[in-house]
């Protein structure tokens, strides 16, 4: 039974992988592997085939067991309060998702980033992309790298017609996204997977992080400028029905939104309560505000609608809640999973199958920083979320250890490295219809060179910061 519980695990992921050639929506491969490993464990369980782990590292197994003795009965709770507490730590993270990607939406229904058009005033190629690339960085760590490249091929759409060029500078942003997503506790999935797991503070992914990624992003940029393609101008119309495209609520719910968002790690700090209750009490007050505020001069009651929180919700992509339900859910069973027993302290100890592997990289490859490494890389090939999921379960490390923050700043730029390696980049290429090899041959190689750079830089900075 443990072998089949792997071997559905690996069936799953490949499934995952290969979601591009066999046309098939990752979120449906995702539900079917969670919900058919936590069968095999189920099963394996009360037959006692399999043991089960939980979090505190206690081990429980009805082998030998009979009948519905105290012993049954403890070994039961065990199985039922690991499924619960993987299930409720899940549910944190989906819960502040769909509560930041709505007041996304409800600033979206506003045409609020519409106010981001007036801060691009140049007709200069290399400047023009320091100020894309610039907004790229800063806005993916306050509204997330995927939604931060829509918006900005969006924009870029508008400023430069040209296709063949425009392209050089969507991939760009890319990696800007990327790069600015890694540093906040609420620019990337896999960061607040890590923030809301106590794996990391804000402020000390922050302090570790903010250097290196700058120059993930600022080394392959300047590389960029000296490349044809970024010299000279374009032609631009910055005042092309830019005040005609706002409303009156545009700036407002813009500034209120990310004001909104930025709250919640303060809200944190302060009352030491998890992340998505602050999440809660933003999008309520986003909410709230939305139901007076007037978008237009002859606003009324039938044009309500349009830009109400209830339609924003709409727009939300469940398909991609439901996806980290299903990997998160379906990682939570590999961990709970005894797969062997390992030396700790003197003594053998049992392990879930996530740390029985983390034990084994360590042995044969001794330095975790080489490790991380690989993983960013591997990244831009397999999804990140899994792959952090899957970290997470791997190392038992205290809150703001080294380990924690290499790998939030290697899953969540590596996936620069190629176009199909992000959730940005794959919005980017469905946008813009990028070409996979023109963006091996043109971008990678940027991307790849910038992501050493911060590897090389955080490995630097944490060692003169501690």
């Amino acid at each position: 039974m443990l072998t089949g519980v792997v071997l559905c695990f690996i069936l799953g992921y490949l499934t995952i992988v290969f979601e591009h050639p066999l046309r098939l929506d990752k979120t449906v491969p995702a539900l079917i592997m969670a919900a058919l490993c936590w069968a095999l464990l189920a099963v394996g369980f009360h037959n006692g085939w399999v043991s089960i782990i939980d979090t505190h590292d206690q081990a429980f197994s009805m082998a030998s067991l009979h009948g519905h003795g105290e012993a049954y009965q403890h070994a039961e709770e065990g199985f039922v309060n690991t499924l619960l507490h993987h299930i409720g730590k899940t549910a944190e993270i989906l819960v502040f998702l769909i509560g930041a990607m709505t007041i996304v939406e409800i600033i979206d229904l506003h045409r609020g980033f519409e106010v981001l058009k007036s801060y691009v005033k140049t007709r200069k190629k290399k400047k023009l992309l320091w100020i894309v690339g610039g907004l790229g960085f800063f806005l993916s760590a306050i509204i997330d790298n995927l939604t931060a490249t829509i918006v900005l091929v969006t924009l870029l759409r508008k400023l430069i017609s040209d296709r063949d060029d425009r392209i050089w500078f969507v991939s760009l942003v890319v990696i800007a996204a990327n790069a600015g997503g890694a540093w906040s506790p609420i620019g990337d999935v896999t960061t607040t997977m890590l923030w809301i797991g106590n794996k990391v503070s804000a402020m000390g992914l922050i302090d570790h992080l903010v250097i290196p990624s700058i120059l993930c992003f600022a080394v392959p940029a300047f590389i960029a400028t000296l490349l044809p393609p970024f010299r000279g101008e374009i032609s631009i119309d910055t005042e092309q029905d830019m005040e005609a495209q706002r409303l009156l609520s545009s700036r407002a719910m813009l500034f209120l939104g990310l004001g909104a968002i930025v709250f919640v790690p303060a809200f944190k700090t302060i009352t030491h309560l998890p992340p998505y209750i602050g999440m809660m009490l933003s999008l309520g007050v986003v909410w709230l505000v939305s139901e007076y505020i007037h978008p237009e001069e002859n606003f009324t009651e039938e044009r309500r609608h349009m830009y109400s929180a209830h339609k924003a919700l709409a727009r939300i992509e469940m398909s991609s809640i439901l996806f980290f339900l299903g990997i998160l859910m379906a990682v939570a069973a590999l961990e709970s999973l005894v797969f062997g027993t390992v030396l700790h302290e003197g003594k053998e100890i049992q392990v879930g199958t996530l740390r029985y592997m983390a034990e084994w990289l360590d042995t044969v490859i001794p330095n975790q920083d080489i490790v991380v490494i690989f993983l960013g890389f591997t990244s831009a090939v397999i999804d990140n979320v899994p792959l952090v999921a899957a970290s997470m379960g791997m190392y038992d490390m205290p809150i703001d250890s080294k380990i924690w923050h290499f790998i939030a700043y290697a899953a969540g730029t590596g996936g620069s490295m190629l176009i199909i390696g992000s959730a940005a980049g794959v919005a980017a290429m469905g946008m813009e219809r990028i070409d996979f090899i023109w963006y091996l041959k043109k971008i990678s190689w940027l991307a790849a060179i910038g992501f050493l750079a911060g590897a090389i830089a955080f490995i630097g900075w944490y060692a003169l910061l501690n």
